[in-house]
């Protein structure tokens, strides 16, 4: 069950996974933890079964990815590297990304990423 309050910073809002919508994306399928439909969110997580996720990036965003099991590597500007089980990597903007291998990962992304904040590389 997701709650949303408010409190005097703002908005307070509690998600369990497996209780959030999930859907199909460039890098495999996510859990909406905090998404970009929620409102006066400053940021967004997802978490994500990873399974080659396609070269992007994002003009403005920054992400951090949290590796939570599995593993394999990451490409970040055409270097390869290895992430695991604990690893987190900070992929600030411009930076083109991917993955190879089959991870669950926390991404997180600041701040709240929109859809045309998102770049296919070729």
């Amino acid at each position: 069950m997701s709650k949303e309050t408010t409190a005097a910073g703002g908005v307070l809002l509690i998600r369990h996974e497996g209780e959030s919508p999930r859907e199909r994306s460039s890098c495999g399928w996510r859990d909406l933890l905090i998404s970009r439909g929620d409102r006066n969110v400053a940021a967004w997580a997802h978490a994500v079964d990873i399974d080659g996720a396609k070269l992007h990036y994002h003009k403005i965003a920054t992400e951090l990815y949290y590796v939570v099991d599995g593993g394999g590597t990451l490409l970040l500007d055409g270097v390869e590297h290895e992430v695991r089980k604990g690893s987190i990597v900070h992929i600030p903007p411009g930076v083109v990304h991917g993955a190879r291998g089959r991870m669950r990962v926390l991404v997180v992304g600041i701040p709240n990423i929109a859809d045309d904040d998102i770049f296919l590389a070729e």
